[in-house]
């Protein structure tokens, strides 16, 4: 199953009994698909780069969340109708971020280690 990164704007309430019955939907809607949540992140509530209208409301605030999961084509196309239609979120938007999660994770790096380029007293610089 392909591993997937869901960004969500929630419109904003003082309650955040909504936005945690949103997450908990998204999630079940993916697990009752047959997919696995592998996590959430919160990132708090952000002013909109615009003005944004959404079902005859307008929105200059949001609440950003991420949810990372494994699901079919299906069911990601399926999560991603909910979404839209959920009168409470502003955006989504949904990233393939692999085949898989062991194809997304990094390995080691292939980078050149930090060297001391400024060199100290009766040294030369390693470059």
């Amino acid at each position: 199953m392909p591993f997937y990164e869901l960004v969500c704007i929630a419109a904003h309430n003082r309650d955040y009994r909504h936005i945690k019955e949103l997450v908990r939907r998204s999630a079940l809607h993916v697990m009752d698909g047959g997919g696995v949540v592998r996590g959430f992140r919160y990132w708090g509530l952000k002013t909109l780069p615009q003005k944004t209208h959404k079902q005859k409301a307008i929105h200059t605030h949001g609440d950003y969340w991420t949810m990372h999961f494994d699901a079919s084509p299906d069911n990601q196309r399926g999560l991603h109708r909910l979404l839209r239609k959920d009168p409470s979120v502003v955006r989504a938007s949904m990233l393939k971020m692999g085949e898989n999660l062991r194809g997304v994770s990094s390995g080691p790096e292939h980078t050149i280690m930090p060297t001391n380029i400024v060199p100290t007293l009766g040294t030369k610089p390693n470059i």
